[in-house]
Order: structure tokens, then C-alpha cells, then sequence
């Protein structure tokens, strides 16, 4: 997968894995990388998918309509490139925070469906619930950041809080936050997942 890695200067630090929204790429989070935590270091990946040109981690139907076929094949994809990163990067694969906002949210809410050691800790700006009807994994002391907004055309508040519980009744710890805004991803928001960041 095409990558950025930058090594952390605190080797104790967790690695933050950086997943951009639809129509992104791994340059995009790099900022909100730097807002949360400048010494750790960095995998950001872009998307496998192109949807009308726009990089995405997996494919869908339509607008909120997932191609769960596909989801399922990417997130393993991604797992499985992980593994590979942190063995050639040499850092620790069970140290990995990912911050994802949107169809990069998404991926990383399906790594902790589908993998217990998948992430020690996510942010998920805006994500929805990945699939339903599924057994999640035994979550236990992994923490979870959901960043929501009460206005989303997109991720409806009942879709957040949907996801929360799902997350909470796999025994993760799942912070929720509000912002009185849409979709988009504000500073306000991003210093609210810091700060939650720094309790880990």
C-alpha cells in the first residue's frame, strides 16, 4: 500500500496510523498527526480504491451503502499490512494508535470488528457503523475516540451512538464527542481527540 512513514522521536511513543476520507491521501492527516502527538511516529496510507478518481479503502454501492465483499478483503489487506510495516519499520505492531476520518474511519472501525490486536486505540472522526450483524472480537483495553457531529448529513448521530455501543459491548472504553457542526473535521474536534489522546 502506498505509505508515508516517519519514525517517531520517542521510541515509547505509539505509532499513529493515518487514514484519510474519500478523496484524500496520506498527506492529508499529517497536520492533525503533528496536533496530536509530535514525537510519536507516523504510517500514513492511502486508499487501494479509486472512485472516479478519488482514493478510497474500500469500495461501496452508494452514498452509506457499503460493499461489505469488499470492506471485509480490504481490512484484512490492511491488517495484514501492518504486520509487514512494523516488521520492516521495526516498530511496535501492538502500539498502534490509527486516526481516521471518514472512509478512513470506517477502516479502522472494521479493524476492530474483525482483529482483537488489530489497534491498541483509534480515533474515528466521523465514522459509521462498518457491518452489522457480526461478533466483535474481545475489545478490553482498547480505547476508542468517536468524534460526531449533531448537524452529519453523512453519519447520522444515531449512527455514532450506534457504534459506540456496539464498541462498549465489545468491552472497549469509548470516548464520544459532539461537535454542533456537519461532516467536516474541525480544530476544535481534533484538540478534544488530542487531549483524549494524552490520558491513554
Amino acid at each position: 500500500m502506498k505509505h508515508i512513514y516517519q519514525k517517531g522521536k520517542d521510541l515509547q511513543k505509539p505509532t499513529l496510523l493515518l487514514l484519510h476520507g474519500t478523496g484524500g491521501n496520506e498527506l492529508d492527516l499529517l497536520p492533525i498527526a503533528g496536533m496530536i502527538d509530535d514525537s510519536a511516529g507516523v504510517l500514513s496510507v492511502r486508499g487501494n480504491i479509486l472512485e472516479n478518481g478519488m482514493p478510497r479503502f474500500f469500495r461501496r454501492l452508494a452514498e452509506g451503502v457499503f460493499d461489505i465483499e469488499d470492506l471485509i478483503f480490504r481490512t484484512k489487506e490492511l491488517n495484514e499490512f501492518l504486520d509487514e510495516a512494523a516488521a520492516k519499520y521495526e516498530f511496535d505492531r501492538n502500539n498502534i494508535v490509527a486516526v481516521g476520518y471518514s472512509n478512513g474511519a470506517n477502516i479502522a472501525a472494521s479493524l476492530l470488528f474483525h482483529y482483537e490486536n488489530a489497534l491498541k486505540a483509534a480515533v474515528l472522526h466521523h465514522p459509521m457503523v462498518p457491518l452489522r450483524g457480526i461478533e466483535l472480537p474481545n475489545l478490553e483495553g482498547t480505547s476508542v475516540f468517536i468524534g460526531a457531529g449533531t448537524n452529519d448529513p453523512i453519519c447520522s448521530p444515531e449512527e455514532s451512538t450506534e457504534l459506540q455501543k456496539l464498541l462498549e459491548g465489545a468491552n472497549a472504553t469509548v470516548e464520544l464527542h459532539w461537535e454542533n457542526r456537519g461532516h467536516q473535521l474541525t480544530a476544535d474536534e481534533v484538540e478534544a481527540a488530542a487531549k483524549w489522546y494524552r490520558n491513554l
